[in-house]
């Protein structure tokens, strides 16, 4: 008691000190609720965290990412910049489409006969493509003829078999050409019957 006294009278407060009168139930009462505050506190943090909560995670990706760029020197950033936009130009524009005329094909189903009637519109990176294609359009028309009768009406009714043909067809065409020309096929067109 007399400690108790001397520390009220230096420092203005008592310590905490378990007396014996206080019971072991009140002690572990006061952990479970202190160490459930810091797990939910935790979990509160983590949960924000990874949920990209905040601006506190951009900035630390843009200062990443502004250490990197200073670590670059000067010669090097030119370029990959003048890269970056360039493509990022030639991406953003639309491309010059190029209108097929509609396919009408028998598919390679064995149990009964099935038709496909296909309409396929190429966009393409520049006119020089689009005189290119028109003069190899029976090259063009053909090698989609053959691929088209080689599926089965199965195969292309689903989505992911759709976006196969179409990047079959893409390849196929950029075979062709001289230089890979055609971005991407679209379907305006799409019966099975």
């Amino acid at each position: 008691m007399a400690d108790a006294a001397a520390a009220t009278a230096e420092g203005g407060k008592a310590p905490v000190v378990a007396t014996p009168g206080m019971s072991m139930k009140m002690v572990i009462i006061i952990i479970v609720v202190v160490s459930t505050l810091l797990l939910a506190g935790g979990g509160a943090f983590l949960m924000f965290k990874l949920m990209g909560g905040g601006h506190g995670g951009e900035e630390a990706k843009s200062e990443t990412g502004a250490a990197k760029e200073e670590s670059r020197s000067e010669a090097e950033k030119k370029p990959a910049a003048a890269e970056a936009k360039s493509g990022a130009a030639k991406a953003a524009q639309p491309g010059l489409i190029f209108d097929v005329e509609p396919f009408i094909v028998n598919l390679a189903d064995m149990a009964e006969v099935r038709y496909l009637k296909l309409t396929v519109k190429l966009e393409l990176d520049s006119q020089v493509a689009s005189a290119e294609l028109t003069g190899r359009m029976p090259q063009v028309r053909d090698t989609i003829l053959v691929l088209l009768t080689s599926k089965d009406s199965a195969s292309i009714r689903s989505t992911q078999g759709k976006f196969q043909l179409r990047d079959e067809i893409t390849q196929r065409i950029n075979s062709i050409l001289p230089k890979p020309s055609v971005r991407t096929v679209y379907f305006t067109e799409f019966v099975v019957q």
